[in-house]
Parts: structure tokens; sequence; C-alpha cells
């Protein structure tokens, strides 16, 4: 019989117990003389790749360039339009290469249309939606803008008013400490 190979496992219960890695050939017969295995050499870890170094979004400036793929709208849309394109490629490229009485060289004529037209489609969507998202975050700065600028001036008119009615309120009791006291 052929040498049965079987690991030990730690009770699963127990919270801090590691399996042994070492297998150990176990002889069915009973006989002795059975060696231990060796141990499969453990994994190393993956040494980091060259060339950029991976941001783990800490220590960003905000300095950021806006993306479409990040852009909720904007990336279903170009996935959209994408997907579009390529049907409306192949099916207009099968269409028109139909007159050359061959299904294998219409299909691969169709074929090639609609990847053309999802490449030529897929950048087009990507230069639209770059263009948008752009205006989006301008318009969104600006009415940011207006919003301090509306809030900046109510403090200042609330603070203009809350100083009238300061002024009000030491007049009066300018008035009332000079008054004659013969009311009493």
């Amino acid at each position: 019989m052929a040498d049965a190979e079987a690991t030990l496992e730690a009770p699963e219960d127990e919270p801090g117990a590691e399996a042994p890695t070492e297998l150990l050939a176990v002889d069915p017969g009973g006989e002795a003389g059975g060696e231990p295995a060796k141990a499969p050499k453990a994994k190393e870890p993956r040494k980091p790749r060259k060339g950029k170094p991976k941001d783990d979004g800490a220590g960003t400036d905000g300095d950021e360039v806006p993306s479409v793929a990040a852009h909720p709208r904007a990336a279903r849309s170009v996935a959209r339009a994408k997907s579009w394109g390529a049907l409306a490629g192949f099916l207009l490229g099968g269409y028109l290469s139909l007159p050359t009485h061959t299904l294998a060289s219409a299909g691969l004529r169709a074929i090639v249309a609609g990847l053309v037209c999802w490449v030529a489609v897929w950048a087009g969507a990507v230069f639209f939606w770059r263009r948008m998202i752009v205006l989006e975050i301008r318009a969104r700065e600006d009415e940011l803008a207006r919003a301090v600028e509306e809030m900046r001036a109510k403090n200042q008119a609330a603070a203009a008013q809350g100083a009238q009615a300061a002024a009000r309120a030491q007049a009066a009791a300018q008035v009332a400490a000079n008054s004659p006291r013969s009311l009493r």
C-alpha cells in the first residue's frame, strides 16, 4: 500500500492554537520506520512592485484630479454609451457587409465595426464627461461662494442690528439715570 499523508490540526475552539505545518508520513501497516515528510515551503510575502507607490489616501492635499470613473452619473453614462455604440456599430457593420455573400466575412466585419464604434463612443463619452464634471465643480464652487457671502451679509446685518439695539438700550439707561427721581 502507498503511504498516506495526514496533517495535524489544532481544535478550532482554541483561539490561540496554531496548526503545525509539518506533514507526517503514516504507515497504515503499522511498520516502524515511517519518517516525517518534508514540510512544504511557506510562501513569502510578495515584494512591492517598482514604479508608482500605492497611495492609501492618507496625506492628500485636496488637489485631486476629478475622475470620470469616480463620478456616479458619468460612470453609468459612459458604460451605457459604450454598449449602445458597440451594438450600433455591430448592427451597422453587419448590415453594410451583407452584400459580401459570405456570412463569416460579414460577421467578422460586424465585430470589427462594433469594436471600433465601442472605442470611438467611449472616447467621446469620456471627453464629454470630463468637461461636464469640471463645469459641475465650478458651478458648485460658485454656489458655495454665494452661500458664504449671503451668510457673511446676514451675520453683518445681525451684528449691526445688535449694535443698534445695544446703543438704544444704553441711551435708555442714560435717560433713566439722568431723569429726576421725584416720580417715586
